[in-house]
């Protein structure tokens, strides 16, 4: 017992795993005339996926004793709501139009003018041999879903996609050759000292090497968004590879789910408070605070709001008590300790900020804009043209999945997609850097952040886009399920790739310095007279 309290949380964590897990009529065997049993789901209106209810809302026929299954978090979260029906159905035994009940019914629309009509429910059962596996049982109706036009729309998305990444980085490579070689040339030509001097006059990104690496305003909070950023991204690769390893199965009710929140919650390990301490923070509680909220904070005002929605139409979609307990389980003995004690560790082996040269006691002031579209929100459309562009085909399906009744398994090629985003966005991150630079503004945390999470808007764009005109969606209930919960993803993956775009600035940005550095390093060494001439633009000491 005294060796169990060494790993509380390891504990919990396969309590938790543990409850997930129960038996499924599926494993079993029967022989014949085994009654088999036999659940119904839930019902709604083709054209709204989310507008779900309980299958005895119609009225079909019933048992006496209707017993629900159990189900775990991720069923729930689904909507799911299985309950016994009083179809009767014995292995190997087949059945023909068999009665089931008698009703009498009104459809209020029907040709029967609101009368009254007595209808017979039958069924009938036709068992046949099948050489097909039972762990390969739902392989044609998954093949359904994706018919070959469907793949070669995919491969050709994937295609142009590659192409277009292609051509951003040639032409960038062209762009950075020709400028860094017009730098080199002034250092490598035989000239007399005076001229090489007069050549090496600061202009455009080297004259705020002093600056570039002052730290943003509202430290606090970019260092939460970025930490919130780097675990959403996690998150999407772990989903990605748990999908390529083949663990979504489609027959597999709420599995999606139950990794979400799973690996959400093993995730919560805090790296914001490092971040935020390097920039010389000093309230790090507020920013572990502040980090555990940006998004949870949204997601669970949104989640709120659209159970009341859900509860007041009746649906299957508002979570029972026990789904809201077992969530709130997790966050209170997983995620929060996580956060907790990555911020601890974060904040006790923080590494001092290495910039590659100190930042003058001064601030450079930033000159006015002489063109509107160097303007943020210019670069922040212009950044997210071409990523966006990347994944637009590829969109359409995932929300024919998660919006419709399409069964999306294609987690390959989702991959090859998402690896192309990021570099996509981080070349353009490269791109707009030097522009930036190039105009002597060196406030570039901020707009880095905003311009890669541009995308994110975008997505949001097409959902109004999809929504009026690619779906049959109608109603209050799905106008709020599909605007609200699309909101909670878009703003996710702003921060992924608001955070990506960050990495990929900050990078850049150090090599730019550190040539720099070295560009002078040579003229020193060359021209050791001229250190005087120059001596205003090294107030950085770099």
């Amino acid at each position: 017992m005294v060796q169990l309290r060494k790993y509380p949380f390891l504990i919990l964590l396969l309590i938790y795993l543990g409850i997930q897990v129960e038996l499924d009529a599926s494993d079993h065997r029967y022989s014949e005339g085994d009654v088999v049993p036999f659940y119904a789901n839930k019902i709604g209106p083709i054209s709204n996926s989310w507008e779900i209810y309980a299958y005895y809302e119609l009225p079909y026929c019933s048992q006496d004793d209707v017993k629900e299954k159990k189900l775990n978090l991720g069923e729930m979260l689904n909507g799911d709501h299985l309950v016994s029906t009083p179809y009767k159905l014995e292995f190997l035994v087949d059945k023909d139009f068999e009665v089931l009940c008698n009703k009498t019914l009104r459809s209020r629309k029907d040709i029967t003018e609101d009368k009254e009509v007595d209808v017979s429910f039958t069924y009938s059962v036709k068992w046949t041999v099948t050489q097909q596996s039972v762990d390969r049982r739902m392989e044609k109706y998954i093949g359904s879903a994706f018919l070959p036009h469907h793949i070669t729309i995919h491969h050709h998305s994937v295609t142009f996609s590659s192409v277009i990444l292609l051509i951003l980085i040639i032409s960038l490579l062209t762009f950075y050759l020709l400028v860094l070689r017009e730098d080199i040339s002034k250092n490598s030509v035989d000239v007399e000292e005076d001229q090489v001097i007069s050549n090496q006059e600061e202009i455009g990104w080297k004259n705020v090497h002093g600056d570039v690496f002052r730290f943003p305003q509202h430290k606090s909070l970019f260092a939460a968004a970025l930490g919130v950023g780097s675990q959403l991204f996690i998150l999407i690769i772990a989903i990605l590879a748990l999908g390529l390893l083949g663990f979504f199965q489609p027959y597999i009710r709420g599995v999606v789910w139950n990794a979400l929140i799973i690996v959400y919650a093993l995730t919560s390990l805090d790296t914001s408070v490092s971040f935020y301490c390097q920039l010389e923070g000093t309230n790090w509680m507020k920013n572990l605070i502040l980090t555990g909220g940006l998004y949870l904070g949204p997601l669970f005002l949104t989640f709120t709001f659209l159970d009341i929605v859900a509860i007041f139409y009746g649906s299957t979609t508002a979570l029972p008590l026990r789904a809201i307990v077992m969530l709130s389980l997790s966050w209170i003995f997983i995620a929060s300790p996580l956060l907790l004690i990555g911020s601890i560790i974060g904040k006790t082996r923080m590494s001092e900020f290495q910039a590659p040269c100190k930042t003058a006691k001064i601030p450079r002031e930033v000159p006015p804009l002489l063109r509107w579209y160097k303007g943020v929100l210019p670069q922040m459309a212009l950044a997210g043209i071409l990523p966006f562009s990347v994944i637009n085909i590829q969109l359409y399906y995932i929300f024919e999945s998660v919006w419709g009744h399409s069964i999306y398994i294609l987690y390959s090629i989702m991959s090859i997609v998402f690896f192309l985003l990021l570099i996509m966005t981080a070349l353009v991150s490269v791109a707009l850097t030097y522009f930036q630079l190039a105009v002597e503004d060196h406030q570039w945390w901020w707009r880095s952040f905003l311009c890669g999470g541009s995308t994110g808007l975008y997505i949001y764009v097409y959902c109004i886009y999809y929504y009026f005109k690619r779906s049959e969606m109608n109603g209050f209930m799905q106008i709020s399920f599909y605007f609200g919960y699309m909101a909670c993803v878009c703003f996710g993956i702003f921060l992924v790739l608001g955070s990506t775009n960050s990495l990929a600035y900050s990078t850049y940005v150090d090599d730019k310095i550190h040539h720099l550095i070295k560009e002078r390093t040579f003229l020193r060494s060359q021209f050791p007279g001229s250190d005087v001439i120059i001596a205003p633009f090294l107030s950085s000491s770099c």
